[in-house]
């Protein structure tokens, strides 16, 4: 089992950007699939970003495509979520995913994660 723990949240102005870190403990976090996933008020959570465990299959959600960039260092058991030019409908809870099934896709529902992490809170002022 792993445990993952969000880093990185906070209120940026539109066209800022952040980094989003996720750091595993518990277990080898290489063999991993990763994903970053977002949930605004009222709103059912929503896919951002995914990455198989090796990299080889990467997908973003249209609203951040070319905006956004998942990346993964493996020595340091963590996951990263860059944000560039964010906009205020990037407000949203951010949550880090993993699973260990079908790792080697980048898969886009929430439902074929097994691990989540507590979320981080993303705010961007207009």
């Amino acid at each position: 089992q792993v445990q993952l723990v969000e880093s990185g949240g906070g209120l940026v102005q539109t066209g800022g950007s952040l980094r989003l870190s996720c750091a595993a403990s518990g277990r080898t976090f290489s063999s991993y699939a990763t994903g970053w996933f977002r949930q605004a008020p009222g709103k059912e959570r929503e896919f951002v970003a995914a990455r198989s465990w090796s990299g080889g299959n990467i997908r973003y959600a249209d609203s951040v495509k070319g905006r956004f960039t998942i990346s993964r260092d493996n020595a340091k058991n963590t996951v990263y979520l860059q944000m560039n030019k964010l906009k205020p409908e990037d407000t949203a809870v951010y949550y880090c995913a993993a699973t260990t099934r079908r790792a080697i896709f980048a898969d886009t529902l929430p439902s074929l994660y097994d691990y989540w992490g507590q979320g981080t809170q993303v705010t961007v002022s207009s």
